[in-house]
């Protein structure tokens, strides 16, 4: 998130697994309060109990340098089949999910995000990108698209001790996820859900949809 602070100065917040803005009347009275900001009507409190998230305080040409350090957010246009194609091509031997995570390719990834796109695009999360075939690419476009609606229509998703937002709610994401931490596939409904780790991160993925 970024917030306006004059002229020349902005502040921009990583939420990272946990990391809340909350919107309050009077002061907050919880833990893990890490930044408030007192308006003339409200106070608004960043909350974060695992201390995952960042905060910067820029100048204009600070914000700019760092954002250049981005790839296209996965939630805009810029995230395109021409954009996956390349990138694939070009880091061929890395394999997907772990890739999918890294923000100088995909800006706002997180690792429930990668898991269920690899699940909703049929694909293993350990593949090679330079093994994936052009229709794989489109599925896992499209992924991005399937992934991200259900956070929105869910307003967020919560895991324990996790994300709230603007004014202390829950969101109800989990709901929508198929493979991260789920028993049974949510996609063919029988299979049951294998755990690995790649690069260090829990990966979750169905043996009977994914190839």
């Amino acid at each position: 998130m970024l917030f306006n602070v004059d002229r020349d100065y902005q502040l921009l917040t990583h939420l990272g697994m946990s990391g809340t803005w909350i919107i309050s009347p009077t002061k907050l009275i919880e833990k893990h309060q890490h930044i408030r900001i007192k308006t003339n009507k409200e106070f608004l409190t960043y909350v974060d109990p695992r201390r995952f998230g960042h905060a910067y305080f820029f100048n204009k040409e600070e914000k700019e340098k760092y954002f250049k350090r981005l790839g296209p957010d996965i939630a805009s246009k810029d995230l395109s089949v021409q954009f996956l194609t390349e990138v694939f091509q070009k880091y061929g031997e890395r394999e997907l999910k772990p890739f999918i995570l890294d923000q100088k390719f995909f800006a706002g990834s997180g690792n429930y995000i990668a898991n269920e796109v690899c699940a909703h695009a049929g694909v293993l999360p350990q593949r090679k990108c330079k093994t994936l075939k052009a229709d794989e690419i489109k599925a896992i476009k499209k992924g991005f698209q399937k992934v991200l609606k259900g956070t929105l229509k869910g307003g967020g998703v919560t895991f324990s001790g996790g994300y709230r937002d603007a004014f202390g709610s829950k969101g109800s994401g989990l709901s929508h996820l198929v493979v991260f931490h789920q028993e049974t596939c949510g996609l063919c409904k029988k299979t049951k859900v294998k755990k690995i780790v790649l690069k260090q991160r829990g990966t979750f993925y169905c043996p009977h949809c994914q190839v």
